[in-house]
């Protein structure tokens, strides 16, 4: 059965329309997930609320357990993630207000643990595509009904934060190709892909960072004024998301998101740490019942 979960950035930390509508703090053997999950009903299909940074914003982006925030999505039932981020931009045609429906990262965190596996229990997953195409086409479908400008395709730089770029490095990062910078969705992203969540950003531009030359450093001030107007238009987004993922949700992802582990185990089973095997209960948990 289909759950979507919403990962909700900065200035999103609750969401609109939830019936049913509950709360709970879930538990997890990799660490405190950043707030409790909110589960409802929206658009008919379940759907889990994670605030990526707490409610009222407690926690920075090196301070998140992102173990623990996908492991606690993926033991609720959760099918596919929507991960709604703040971010800077680097293109004159990506404006503040923007939506981008990020398919690649250039990952530049360095202080975050980055995989559920590790010594004992060793797995390589595929990250040459690491957003679900078909959780696009339908974020994609949604703006039109959200309204919300939107554009298809970029890269998201993720940065360890948590201050922002100096100009020397924005310069670079826009030469290397990017479109965007954050400072959150990786790990995310790995760990989604390795928990075998279909995973789809949707970046909402608050800023042009600081390349910039008519706008020079970014201010907070300016920033937060942005982050509020988006933060309307993601929850219409996600109202207009929620009913295309109920109608249309296969029982596969054509992508092989949700297949994502099935040939990256690489440690053979007699030779796992047992104690690490157990915390991969959830995450891989379809993959180790099938082979015991």
């Amino acid at each position: 059965m289909a759950m979507l979960g919403v990962i909700g950035g900065s200035g999103l930390y609750d969401i609109d329309g939830l019936e049913e509508r509950r709360t709970v703090a879930v538990k997890s053997p990799w660490g405190t997930p950043s707030d409790e999950i909110t589960l409802g009903r929206l658009g008919g299909i379940e759907v889990a609320f994670l605030p990526r940074h707490g409610r009222g914003h407690v926690l920075s982006p090196s301070d998140i357990d992102y173990r623990a925030n996908i492991d606690a999505l993926k033991r609720l039932g959760v099918t596919d993630i929507l991960s709604l981020s703040a971010c800077g931009s680097f293109r004159e045609g990506l404006p503040p207000g923007t939506f981008v429906v990020v398919d690649q990262f250039v990952d530049r965190t360095f202080a975050r643990p980055k995989s559920f596996f590790g010594k004992g229990m060793v797995a390589h997953v595929s990250m040459a595509d690491p957003a679900c195409a078909r959780l696009g086409d339908l974020v994609e479908e949604a703006a039109d009904f959200a309204e919300v400008t939107l554009h298809r395709g970029g890269t998201y730089l993720a940065m360890e934060g948590p201050q922002f770029s100096t100009r020397a490095e924005a310069n670079l990062y826009r030469a290397w190709g990017c479109d965007v910078i954050g400072m959150t969705n990786m790990p995310e992203a790995k760990l989604a892909r390795e928990a075998e969540i279909c995973y789809a950003t949707v970046a909402m531009v608050t800023d042009f960072d600081c390349w910039h030359e008519q706008h020079g450093s970014v201010d907070v001030t300016d920033v937060i004024a942005v982050m509020q107007k988006n933060a309307m238009a993601a929850k219409a987004l996600i109202k207009g998301a929620a009913p295309l993922l109920a109608e249309r949700r296969p029982a596969a992802c054509p992508h092989g998101c949700d297949h994502a582990l099935e040939h990256a185990l690489i440690t053979a089973p007699g030779a796992r740490d047992p104690q690490l095997v157990a915390k991969l209960d959830a995450v891989a948990g379809r993959l180790l019942k099938s082979e015991g």
